[in-house]
């Protein structure tokens, strides 16, 4: 089935390579205009298929009804005029809570679309603008099984059509365990990742680094957006530091799934977040102000846990990386 994935995010790079891997050359990708989405697809030999690619701009910020609206109409054209191309219809739209390629391929009375199957994959319950625009487009819906229904604003209970259930996190598709290092460093190898803020539900779920947070350690920079390295070895940069400090849910999993401590500086609420502790993950979260944890103690733990992880049992690896292929090839 040709198909047009869409890139949103570089943790969705990721995420669809495996399954992209596998499709056919005939299937487009979309791209959103980002720094790290640009540089893997640049660099992405080996990793990622070569397809025909459109850009499209983040619906963020100033502006950002003007840009949905180019971003749903230039995909309207792009999908149809490969749809003529002599290499068939593309049939199928996959995105990673990313909506408007859905939504924008929905059969209306005054204009056919060939898309059939537009699958929406999600593990963010609180993406409510998303979720509500998903409901309206697309076909088929891929949440992982801790998913939070009392976090998701009635989506799943709403959602009629297809919904299947991912054992696992998204970062069990495309990581593989990595061996620690041997011993922590002096000082301590941090990786640290903050955001610009700029997305959805950033505003809500930002928590600003206390200014201690830092000390006595020595930093890799990943922030958004500046990150020197390359995108696609960023998952073994974390395995090869002895601890991650970040705002970002999605680095905060990927790291402690590869068994490195991770302090996660954020009031987000995630049912993988859940997963992970209850698992026994070398997961430390600080909440801001309102956490009734207090800074200092948070703090401490996590530097107390970089020299601990030789005591951890690593949690069992399910093959979500099976089960999400196993769905796109039936």
């Amino acid at each position: 089935m040709r198909t047009c994935w869409v890139l949103d995010h570089p943790a969705h790079v990721r995420l669809l390579a495996p399954l992209m891997r596998e499709g056919g050359t005939p299937d487009l990708i979309v791209a959103c205009e980002r720094d790290e989405v640009r540089r893997m697809i640049e660099t992405g030999d080996g990793r990622l298929p070569r397809r025909q690619t459109l850009w499209v701009p983040r619906p963020v910020g100033e502006g950002r009804y003007r840009k949905a609206m180019f971003r749903v109409r230039s995909v309207q054209r792009f999908i149809k005029g490969a749809s003529k191309d002599g290499q068939g219809e593309v049939e199928r739209v996959v995105s990673v809570g990313a909506p408007l390629e859905l939504l924008g391929q929905k059969s209306r009375f005054w204009r056919r679309s060939s898309v059939k199957e537009r699958w929406y994959i999600t593990d963010t319950e609180v993406n409510h603008t998303a979720h509500n625009l998903a409901l309206k487009g697309a076909t088929h819906v891929v949440v992982p099984a801790h998913w939070r229904e009392d976090l998701d604003g009635g989506f799943l209970a709403s959602f009629k059509g297809k919904v299947h259930r991912l054992d696992g996190l998204h970062g069990h598709v495309h990581l593989v365990p990595h061996r620690r290092p041997s011993k922590v460093s002096n000082p301590p190898r941090i990786v640290v990742r903050r955001l610009n803020g700029d997305g959805i539900h950033d505003a809500d779920e930002i928590v600003s680094l206390p200014e201690d947070a830092l000390d006595g350690v020595a930093i890799t920079v990943a922030d958004e957006g500046a990150y020197e390295g390359s995108p696609w070895d960023l998952d073994r940069e974390l395995a090869a530091h002895d601890g991650v400090i970040t705002q970002s849910v999605t680095l905060a999993s990927e790291a402690v799934l590869m068994g490195t401590p991770t302090l996660l500086i954020s009031s987000a609420r995630r049912g993988f977040l859940d997963r992970l502790e209850n698992e026994g993950a070398p997961l430390f979260r600080w909440r801001g102000q309102s956490d009734k944890a207090e800074w200092g103690a948070v703090h401490a733990q996590f530097l107390a846990g970089l020299h601990l992880t030789d005591a951890l049992e690593p949690a069992e690896w399910p093959d979500a990386k099976r089960q999400l292929a196993a769905l796109f090839s039936s």
